[in-house]
């Protein structure tokens, strides 16, 4: 079996510096990859999908190449349209409301920033969305 290939640090501290930037949030290393969490509960969690792991992405597009992927939770009108967005979006299929993005020079890394913010909200207490929501003094 290949050795498992883990996120560039650069795209590991671009979506830290997003995701650290929330109430409450912290980051872990996951199985695979690094993912940043509200008390116990994945917002956003990136890796590599490669040969010789299982991985959604790959099973889903049948892309052969090694790519870095996010996934994160949406929910209404936003999963809806990310799950019929075709690639760079793709739909895991383990959850109703996690959606993959391949992350790669052609990021929209504001983007990114907006959607790892809209899924800490779908994954946080109502208390810490608030914070979000409350202009700063």
């Amino acid at each position: 079996m290949p050795r498992r290939v883990e996120p560039e640090p650069d795209v590991v501290r671009r979506i830290g510096a997003i995701a650290l930037a929330l109430p409450d949030a912290y980051e872990e290393d996951a199985w695979t990859g690094v993912r940043w969490r509200v008390r116990k509960k994945t917002f956003a969690h990136v890796m590599v999908a490669q040969e010789g792991y299982e991985s959604a992405y790959r099973d889903i597009t049948g892309d052969p190449e090694q790519r870095t992927v996010l996934t994160f939770h949406a929910s209404g009108d936003e999963l809806l349209a990310l799950t019929h967005a075709g690639l760079p979006f793709y739909k895991p299929p383990w959850s109703a409301t996690i959606v993959g993005l391949v992350l790669d020079e052609d990021t929209d890394w504001t983007e990114v920033a907006e959607l790892v913010t809209e899924s800490f909200r779908c994954c946080a207490p109502q208390r810490l969305v608030r914070l979000l929501d409350t202009p700063a003094t």
